[in-house]
């Protein structure tokens, strides 16, 4: 039987995957306090126990994204075609056995494009900048040949966006299959 403590930290983490479908949904903005109790099963009252507003509970779930963030750091490959490899393998790995890291994409995206995300908030989601972390990497593949030859933050932009557009695809409609991994990585690899 889950301890006391196991049980409110099981029924934190519904409330954040139920916050988490409705700022998907509906934004920021116009997601309400009440939704998210409504949604999770629970009163307002008592969400407030767990979340003291909804901005601390939208800041918790931008920092859970950033720090979904850390992964290039965390890959060693040999190649660096391996590491794109790789990555968008255990990328779409994950989408498919946790639909809650596409939802993750488009929250991020939101939270820094929106502008009804609060300014502390935005600060922290535009931490994130992937396109900038996988430069080197592109450098280092095109160095060594396994990735093509053009401008490296164009290329890693290009690899991204198409991340970001299947998350959200899929996200939207997660009975969608996901791509192969390796059409993917062609976007970057050398022919």
């Amino acid at each position: 039987m889950p301890t006391r403590q196991e049980q409110k930290e099981q029924r934190r983490q519904e409330i954040m995957y139920a916050a988490l479908d409705l700022f998907v949904k509906r934004g920021y903005a116009a997601t309400k306090i009440a939704d998210i109790a409504k949604a999770a099963s629970m009163s307002v009252g008592l969400l407030f126990h767990y979340f003291e507003s909804k901005e601390k509970l939208y800041e918790e779930l931008v920092k859970m994204g950033l720090q979904g963030t850390a992964y290039p750091g965390a890959q060693k490959c040999e190649h660096a075609i391996d590491f794109f490899v790789q990555f968008a393998e255990q990328l779409f790995t994950y989408m498919r056995q946790q639909p809650y890291v596409a939802k993750m994409f488009v929250l991020m995206a939101d939270a820094q494009r929106s502008e009804g995300t609060p300014e502390h908030i935005r600060e922290i989601a535009m931490q994130v900048n992937t396109i900038e972390q996988f430069v080197p990497i592109v450098e280092w593949g095109q160095k060594e040949g396994s990735i093509k030859q053009g401008d490296a933050l164009a290329l890693s932009s290009a690899f991204w966006c198409s991340i970001q557009g299947i998350a959200e695809q899929y996200a939207a409609h997660p009975d969608m299959g996901l791509p192969d991994a390796q059409w993917i990585v062609d976007i970057v690899r050398a022919k």
